[in-house]
């Protein structure tokens, strides 16, 4: 069951917190479960676990390659090993052993990445992974998704040790909006319906769920009404739910906290074009490198606000007309 808070306000729970509480909780219940970390235990907020579990926690050192590799060979002897660093690390860095000691053979890694997109702030444009969904939604097998808030990732946490295969879950470290009320569940591979509206859909992701929610509230002053979805889980893609609404609403808009090239926005448009061809226009980095500022000034620099998300609206219902 979900259900949505009314209370979208910051939450006071960073998601890397709420991250290592939860596979902690899991740990003490599956002994199988083991971390791997890459000098970034204290960022990303695992040293609890590394107290708690000190014979399951590996600290391979700025060595993701070989950490990725590690986690490969412990899944192989029926472990059930967790990656995680910031997400430029745990995904271009570290591509070809994914693909081969991970993904081909069959392993099962569960791989979290940190610091996504504009939420690496002063880390920089070196840090601010616009492409990493887009480098293993190319990958076989892969499961690829996004966290939207602390309740998201904690429920999907859950699932992580007993879901199958290789999966990359991206999240920001610190907190977020809120979006979900605590208890909600979510199925992986399934966008979850947020508000409801005829004239266009906004199919969302991550950071930009509720500038989504603002910008339908901005709309609906103007007396366009428009349907929201949380469509968290970019491979596989909800073919039948994109589909439904773009036939609903006969307009589509994505809005990504990632470039607009190769994760929820192309994913998107590849459902369209192959089942229901519908006017559409993308929220979300226009194929350029991060930079280094805070959040709120990134998410304007970038067009990932809700102003934003409102202008290709209009911009989309203008081609619809």
């Amino acid at each position: 069951m979900i259900r949505l808070t009314a209370d979208h306000t910051m939450d006071t729970r960073d998601m890397r917190a709420v991250y290592c509480s939860t596979l902690m909780e899991e740990a003490e219940r599956d002994p199988r479960i083991v971390a791997i970390d890459c000098d970034l235990c204290s960022s990303m907020g695992m040293k609890p676990f590394a107290e708690r579990f000190p014979d399951r926690h590996f600290n391979v050192g700025i060595a993701e390659a070989n950490g990725v590799g590690i986690a490969g060979g412990l899944s192989v002897v029926g472990l059930r090993p967790f990656f995680h660093t910031f997400s430029a690390f745990a995904t271009r860095r570290v591509f070809d052993q994914i693909f081969l000691t991970c993904a081909y053979a069959g392993q099962n890694v569960k791989i979290i990445g940190g610091d996504a997109g504009v939420t690496a702030t002063y880390n920089g444009g070196t840090h601010m992974s616009f492409e990493d969904m887009g480098i293993l939604r190319v990958l076989p097998t892969l499961t690829v998704m996004e966290a939207t808030d602390a309740v998201m990732m904690e429920d999907l946490t859950r699932q992580l040790p007993a879901y199958p295969g290789v999966v990359y879950l991206r999240t920001p470290r610190k907190a977020t909006v809120k979006i979900y009320e605590p208890g909600s569940h979510f199925t992986i591979g399934q966008a979850v319906p947020l508000r409801e509206g005829g004239d266009v859909t906004i199919f969302c992701q991550g950071l930009c769920v509720s500038e989504a929610l603002k910008a339908a509230d901005a709309l609906a002053a103007e007396g366009i009404e428009a349907s929201v979805v949380d469509v968290f889980t970019v491979k596989p893609i909800d073919r039948e739910t994109i589909v439904r609404y773009a036939q609903k609403t006969g307009a589509v808009v994505t809005a990504e906290n990632h470039n607009i090239i190769g994760a929820l926005g192309s994913a998107v448009a590849e459902v369209l074009a192959e089942h229901c061809p519908t006017p559409m226009e993308r929220v979300g980095v226009q194929d350029t490198f991060g930079e280094v500022g805070q959040q709120e000034y990134l998410m304007e620099r970038f067009g990932l606000t809700a102003p934003h998300i409102v202008a290709a609206v209009r911009k989309v219902l203008a081609r619809k007309g």
